[in-house]
């Protein structure tokens, strides 16, 4: 006996209906995903949830982005506002420079020259790694000045520090020298001087009575 035909509509169970989205994405994205490589097909499959979550796939040779612009140069349908096409050109022109930059940092560094085929192209590589060399001459010279700049401050710093070292030596010798004859001239001064001694009698003077 056949299966029975479902009804397409709303799962109303969640739990049932969680577990039917599950497995017919599953589905969908291994449908695309064949159908991709047995018929070299570009495919593209955008899914959300009712949760709002996305899954997606792209063919493995393109990039959704792609297929979504071939989608609307064939269909004849806008997908982009003004602002969104502003921002596309200017997001491949920056692509296009940085390649360019690529390619003549290659050639700066004497890669893929075969790439160039007029000897002014040469020419101009040349010119400028002369001038690149020029500038980086000029700046390792101002690196060498400053060195040395700051090699004499340090020096004449050492000279001073020395200065003032030596001038303490010399102040503090001669305070010392100063009290060295200070203590001399005491001690000749005291060993000069004379005394006089009276003695209080301890008695009274008895003559002085009589």
């Amino acid at each position: 006996m056949g299966r029975g035909k479902i009804e397409i509509k709303r799962i109303e169970n969640s739990t049932n209906r969680q577990v039917t989205f599950s497995k017919r994405r599953a589905g969908i994205l291994k449908k695309a995903r064949e159908i991709g490589v047995l018929c070299d097909a570009q495919v593209g499959v955008v899914i959300f949830s009712s949760a709002g979550k996305l899954y997606d796939y792209c063919s493995p040779k393109t990039t959704l982005s792609r297929i979504l612009e071939k989608y609307q140069t064939n269909s004849g349908k806008i997908l982009w506002d003004e602002k969104h096409k502003r921002l596309s050109a200017e997001i491949d022109r920056i692509k296009k420079e940085n390649d360019n930059m690529q390619i003549e940092l290659r050639h700066m560094k004497g890669e893929d020259l075969n790439s160039l085929h007029q000897p002014k192209e040469l020419i101009a590589i040349e010119e400028a790694l002369l001038n690149g060399l020029t500038n980086l001459r000029d700046k390792q010279m101002d690196h060498w000045r400053m060195h040395r700049r700051n090699e004499r401050i340090l020096e004449d710093e050492r000279k001073l520090l020395a200065f003032r070292v030596q001038q303490q030596d010399v102040k503090l010798s001669g305070d010392m020298r100063e009290l060295e004859l200070g203590y001399h001239h005491d001690r000749e001064f005291t060993s000069q001087m004379p005394f006089t001694f009276r003695v209080q009698p301890s008695h009274p003077n008895l003559q002085e009575d009589e």
